[in-house]
């Protein structure tokens, strides 16, 4: 149960990541247009609309796979000096304490797509609904929330910690 959890969980992360990729590259080549445009005096109108809610894409597409990945930022100072259950301990509560925030960050930017819809909000420029932007990076952090919880699980079930697992072959590293 808890492997096929894993492995949808997986693809999940992979379509996360696609979409976070998609945004960079929409980015980068708005960018380059925006740049060659302003050179002859054409820069893109809405550029900075486009840049702006790419980068919900790009940011929060990528966040389930850093932390698939064990990318986030630790402070490992004390670690070799605490016996390991103590680290999975702290592993576990980690990785709780990132589902919460992100499962917080979900629930109160869903809350600001509401008032977006009620008021009608939009980009500055290109007029797009900015509750189209604040929905998607509601699932995106759900989904990295989720990740998160299921990493707490399998750590505290298994004792596995997938952040070590080879991402190819599935084998500890």
């Amino acid at each position: 149960m808890l492997n096929a959890t894993r492995k949808l969980a997986d693809g999940l992360i992979a379509l996360s990541a696609a979409v976070g990729a998609l945004g960079l590259i929409l980015e980068v080549l708005i960018l380059l247009a925006d740049v060659v445009g302003r050179a002859f005096g054409a820069p893109i109108y809405g550029s900075q609309d486009m840049i702006t809610m790419t980068m919900v894409m790009v940011v929060f597409g990528a966040m389930a796979l850093c932390d698939r990945q064990g990318g986030h930022i630790s402070v490992d100072l004390f670690e070799r000096s605490y016996p390991a259950w103590l680290n999975r301990i702290i592993d576990i509560f980690s990785a709780l304490l990132g589902a919460v925030i992100f499962f917080g960050i979900a629930y109160a930017v869903n809350e600001s797509a509401k008032i977006s819809i009620m008021l009608n909000l939009s980009t500055n420029l290109l007029r797009l609904p900015k509750a189209w932007f604040q929905n998607g990076l509601s699932i995106l952090a759900v989904l990295t929330a989720a990740g998160m919880a299921l990493r707490a699980i399998e750590l505290t079930l298994s004792g596995r910690d997938i952040r070590k697992v080879g991402a190819d072959t599935g084998d500890a590293a």
